[in-house]
């Protein structure tokens, strides 16, 4: 009689043991828009593994890729209202709605994912702009610099005079500029497009040459260092609140590293996927003149001063944001090389 006593408060004790367990995690939420293949749902993931494993499991992390609980345009009004706990927003989704971090959207010629998401993570610590003072920024990245993927090759900017190429936000400026059509539309349409000959190519980051397979269509790639897409990890304030400060401390470590982390990622990301459509599609690479990095540079300073004067409009010192975005980006350039 006496052993099964024993064995029953046993079992007992370790049911209590798993429900107290249990009760001491905390799961949250976290939504994110592309496909669970690109990369801001791979560096989710990564900061999602990191979280679980440096809280020792009071924190659990339930990610929703590929706009499967908020989608791109709702992420931002989603998260603050506690649709969900966690979300990835891109910024140039919104707007006039980031008017300080939407500096790191400015046609500056970065040439590393690393160097302009570190960028970001500084501007953001030294100003806090107030955009972002109703969520908690978690961490902060960007895409890969932009760049030029046609089916005829662009070895000059002098062959876009004329050319069909989709494009998304100030990049369809900068083509206009440079005498190219830029013809706006969702990724998801531009296979068909491409195909179908209404545009000749694309400007986005290289990673998609592999991610969409671009390179099968795009067979000419040119390096044009346009313009990167900055990206914010957001949290819902008051759930934030709510968080002990040892999980807090967990979180907060983990913002610039995990920035970093993303930037090394994609920028070998980046490299794979060209030296993948190279083997696979025999893609040709082309680099222009720093004449032609340059031309790019003067003929898109109309968006430096429009930029400058909706940051003004908002209460902001415009340049000072400006020279110290330069100033973090020459920084990481020397630290890291371009």
């Amino acid at each position: 009689m006496r052993r099964p006593i024993i064995l029953l408060a046993a079992a007992m004790t370790l049911v209590c043991l798993l429900a107290a367990t249990a009760m001491a995690a905390t799961t949250l939420t976290y939504a994110n828009f592309p496909p669970a293949t690109t990369f801001p749902c791979i560096q989710m993931e990564h900061w999602k593994e990191e979280v679980e494993k440096r809280t020792g499991g009071a924190l659990a992390i339930q990610t929703f890729p590929g706009s499967t609980l908020l989608g791109a345009k709702n992420m931002l009004r989603g998260v603050q209202t506690g649709q969900a706990d966690i979300g990835c927003i891109s910024l140039p989704y919104y707007p006039g709605v980031f008017p300080a971090m939407s500096v790191l959207n400015l046609p500056v010629a970065f040439t590393s994912t690393k160097v302009a998401s570190l960028t970001m993570w500084d501007v953001y610590q030294k100003h806090r702009p107030a955009e972002l003072g109703d969520v908690k920024v978690l961490t902060l990245f960007t895409s890969a610099p932009s760049n030029i993927m046609s089916k005829e090759p662009v070895r000059q900017l002098s062959d876009l005079k004329g050319m069909e190429l989709r494009a998304s936000g100030s990049i369809l400026n900068i083509l206009a500029g440079l005498g190219a059509q830029g013809v706006g539309m969702p990724m998801s349409q531009t296979p068909e497009a491409l195909q179908k000959g209404v545009v000749k190519g694309l400007v986005s980051s290289f990673d998609v040459l592999k991610d969409f397979n671009f390179a099968e269509l795009c067979r000419f790639e040119t390096i044009t260092n346009m313009p990167v897409y900055p990206f914010a990890v957001i949290m819902n304030k008051a759930c934030w609140d709510a968080l002990p400060d040892d999980v807090k401390k967990t979180l907060d470590d983990l913002g610039r590293e995990q920035a970093q982390w993303t930037g090394e990622y994609l920028d070998k990301h980046i490299n794979d996927s060209l030296a993948w459509s190279k083997e696979q599609y025999q893609v040709e690479v082309f680099t222009l003149t720093e004449a032609e990095h340059e031309e790019i540079r003067v003929k898109s300073a109309g968006l430096v001063d429009e930029w400058k004067g909706e940051a003004a409009k908002a209460g902001l010192d415009a340049d000072t944001i400006l020279n110290d975005m330069l100033a973090f980006k020459a920084k990481y350039e020397a630290e890291f090389g371009k």
